[in-house]
């Protein structure tokens, strides 16, 4: 009887502790749907997503790379509601291809400098000693030179493309995840709980997947959300340069490299890439903004 009460306890205590993560989950969301920014930001970042994902399915309204020179330089329309450019390509076809290849890149980008960066935060400040020592002096070095700057060196030895353009922004913003994760993680080394679990003898490994990642969930999330941002106007720089992907790929800073030249004469083909680049940028930065607040259990609780 004993072992079936404690069976059933322990089930019980399972149970609660979903339950209790399921609330903690939809406070966030609320929390995130409540707060202005975290709203507009949303719905920002799902308008930039939604026609990245119609332009990789090919669902564009024509053909991003048709060239129709009888149709060119046409002001928005029915036909072509954001206009055409100088060789008669749909503009918005070719804004929505552009900001597919933005997040993607950005996305890449992100994935790299927050799984090596967040890595070597958090075993640099659990670990501490020289591992941290080593992890802090070359964070410095990478944090002496500028994120485009190293993006612009590393592109033009490697070549451009949009896997090698991820590549290059994805190592310019390591050096910030480190940073970001690495401070809090030392404060939660003096925590209790992190004491009381290595006087129980629990491995390095079980405190740091189950006490300390956890912790900084949050913080990563907002960093990530704004590490977006950055990377989406870093891909937009190095391919207004020329470094990003190549013809008869569109991305956003070519389009607006492209027609800066045409914006008196045409200034629907400066305005519409730039716009979806801001709209982009402002809709991450927003969204982090959100979900800084939602990760703030205070906020919840007011």
């Amino acid at each position: 009887m004993s072992s079936a009460s404690d069976g059933m306890a322990a089930g019980g205590m399972a149970s609660a502790a979903k339950a209790d993560d399921e609330l903690v989950r939809r406070g966030a969301l609320a929390t995130l749907l409540r707060n202005r920014n975290g709203r507009v930001g949303a719905i920002l970042t799902s308008i930039a997503v939604a026609a990245g994902i119609l332009a990789f399915l090919g669902l564009t309204p024509y053909p991003p790379a048709a060239i129709a020179p009888r149709s060119a330089l046409q002001a928005p329309s029915l036909a072509h509601l954001f206009g055409t450019d100088q060789f008669g390509r749909d503009v918005l076809s070719q804004v929505m291809q552009g900001t597919g290849v933005s997040l993607f890149i950005a996305v890449i980008a992100t994935l790299i400098a927050a799984g090596i960066g967040a890595t070597l935060g958090i075993v640099a400040g659990f670990v501490r000693g020289r591992v941290d020592w080593t992890v802090g002096r070359l964070t410095d070095i990478l944090f002496a030179i500028p994120g485009i700057v190293l993006a612009l060196a590393i592109v033009a030895a490697l070549g451009a493309g949009a896997v090698n353009s991820a590549i290059a922004i994805g190592i310019g913003y390591i050096p910030i995840f480190v940073r970001v994760t690495r401070g809090p993680v030392l404060a939660l080394g003096h925590a209790d709980f992190i004491r009381a679990g290595q006087v129980l003898g629990f491995s390095r490994a079980r405190l740091l997947g189950r006490h300390v990642v956890p912790n900084v969930s949050g913080i990563l999330a907002v960093q990530i959300s704004l590490s977006l941002a950055w990377c989406v106007l870093a891909e937009a720089s190095l391919s207004f340069l020329g470094l990003g992907p190549p013809p008869p790929v569109s991305s956003l800073g070519q389009m607006v490299q492209q027609s800066a030249g045409l914006a008196a004469a045409a200034w629907w083909t400066l305005v519409f890439p730039s716009l979806a680049i801001v709209v982009t940028i402002v809709g991450f930065t927003f969204l982090g903004d959100g979900i800084r607040d939602a990760a703030d259990t205070r906020m919840r609780s007011q």
